[in-house]
C-alpha cells in the first residue's frame, strides 16, 4: 500500500533516527494490519518513520525507529537480545548514493512496498523521493520478518533496517 503522508517532513536526516524497543504506540499517519500465521502485526508509519507492533500468543513487542526527541539511544547496526520468549535480532545500515542512483532505488523500492500485499510505504510532501517503506513476511513457522526503509534525499541516504523475531529454541540438554 502506497500513499502520500498528510505531515511536514520530520526527519531532517538519517543520524536524526534513533531504535527503541518496548515503546507505547505512538500516534501514527499511516497503519496496516497483517495476520502473519498466528503472529499479528501493524506496521505504522510515523510523521518521524516508523514503528512496528507485533504479538503472539501472549507475547508482545514493539520497535520504533523514529526521531524521539530526547532519546539517547542512537541507531544500532545490529542488536540481539530476548524479547519475552522471543529472540530478537536487529541491524541497519546507512546506504549513500549519487542522486541519479538515489532515485532509481527510490522508484524500485516504492514499487515493490506498494503492491506487495505486506508492505505499507508513504511518500513525504515536498519531496520526490522522501519515503518510508516497511514490508513484512513469515520466514518460517516460529518466525517473522519486516526490512524498513527511510529515505533522505537531500543527503542522498537511504537507511536500511531488518529485523527478525523467532520463537527462542530451548537449548538442548
Amino acid at each position: 500500500m502506497l500513499t502520500t503522508l498528510k505531515t511536514d517532513y520530520t526527519d531532517t536526516c538519517a543520524s536524526d533516527l534513533a531504535w527503541a524497543l518496548g515503546r507505547e504506540p505512538l500516534p501514527a499517519l499511516a497503519v496496516l494490519d497483517l495476520e502473519l500465521g498466528d503472529a499479528k502485526l501493524q506496521l505504522r508509519l510515523l510523521g518521524a518513520s516508523h514503528q512496528i507492533l507485533l504479538e503472539e500468543g501472549d507475547g508482545y513487542c514493539s520497535e520504533t525507529v523514529a526521531c524521539i526527541p530526547g532519546s539517547r539511544t542512537p541507531l544500532p547496526l545490529g542488536v540481539s537480545k530476548q524479547v519475552g520468549h522471543w529472540d530478537y535480532e536487529f541491524a541497519a545500515r546507512v546506504e549513500t548514493l549519487s542522486e541519479a542512483a538515489f532515485a532509481g532505488r527510490a522508484q524500485e523500492l516504492l514499487a515493490l512496498v506498494a503492491d506487495h500485499p505486506h508492505g505499507l510505504a508513504g511518500t513525504f510532501p515536498g519531496s520526490l523521493h522522501a519515503f518510508t517503506a516497511l514490508l513484512a513476511q513469515r520466514e518460517e513457522r516460529d518466525q517473522v520478518s519486516w526490512r524498513t526503509w527511510h529515505a533522505y534525499p537531500q543527503e542522498g541516504q537511504l537507511v536500511v533496517t531488518r529485523t527478525r523475531v523467532g520463537v527462542r529454541v530451548p537449548a538442548a540438554v
